[in-house]
Order: C-alpha cells, then sequence, then structure tokens
C-alpha cells in the first residue's frame, strides 16, 4: 500500500493506492489518525484503491468516529469493485460517498 497526504488549510487528503486489508490497515489508520488535528475535513481519494476487506472497513469506522467529532469525511472516487463492498455490507448508508 502506497500513502500521500495533502494538507490545505484544515483539509486533510489522502491519497491511497492497492489494498486495504488486514495486513495494511494498521499503517492506514496510524498514517491517518496521526495527522488530524486540527482538521474538520479529511477526504479520501479512493481512486486506486482496488480491495477493502473487513480489516479495512473497521478503520473506515474509525477515521468516520473521529472526524464526526471535529468536522466530516468524505470518501472520493470509489471504483464499482469497491462500491460493491460499500453497498453489501451497509457502509453506503452511513459514510459519504462520492462516486464518478
Amino acid at each position: 500500500m502506497d500513502i500521500k497526504k495533502k494538507k490545505t488549510n484544515s483539509v486533510l487528503t489522502v491519497y491511497a493506492s492497492g489494498r486495504i486489508d488486514t495486513v495494511t490497515s494498521k499503517q492506514f489508520h496510524s498514517e491517518i489518525i496521526s495527522d488530524l488535528a486540527g482538521i474538520t475535513k479529511l477526504v479520501l481519494d479512493f481512486g486506486k484503491i482496488n480491495y477493502i476487506s473487513s480489516a479495512g472497513l473497521r478503520v473506515l469506522l474509525i477515521l468516520f468516529k473521529a472526524m464526526k467529532k471535529q468536522g466530516e469525511m468524505v470518501i472520493v472516487n470509489v471504483n464499482s469493485d469497491v462500491m460493491d463492498i460499500f453497498e453489501v455490507t451497509g457502509f453506503s448508508s452511513i459514510l459519504n460517498i462520492e462516486t464518478n
């Protein structure tokens, strides 16, 4: 997994690629959670994410709850395979997901 971050004022945009699964979810979580101080909008760009497991969904829920206290979280550029996972698990009705 490759993670790049861009901070503009109080907006943190995270560009991740690959898979968010049992192996990578801890890295994904730790790299984002450490930068949330003062952030009012977290944008997760999933344009290059091709799979998310239950471990990855758990991290998204943790990030969503953290951001709910201080602002908002948006997931953008979700491909159809990952969107299917969000829909089957019910996450599509919980998270703010913007599709192409």
